[in-house]
């Protein structure tokens, strides 16, 4: 039997009403890849400027975000 894979998932708006610079979205997602977080969608929001990223990586005791999570082992 494998083991089931639990996620942990990341959503983010960034940018301005003026835009979102390449820049700036790139710097998020590479320091967000080093974390371990794999792009999920990245799309920019209906009559907006703005950037929305979905991100997902492995729920795991290393990676867990200490927020709302419960304690799963």
């Amino acid at each position: 039997m494998t083991d089931l894979v639990r996620w942990e998932y990341r959503v983010q708006t960034i940018g301005t009403w003026l835009g979102t610079k390449d820049t700036d979205l790139e710097t998020t997602l590479n320091a967000w890849g080093e974390e371990g977080w794999e792009a999920l969608a990245v799309f920019q929001l209906e009559n907006s400027a703005k950037i929305k990223i979905v991100a997902k990586r492995p729920l795991t005791s290393e990676t867990r975000r200490r927020r709302n999570w419960p304690d799963f082992g």
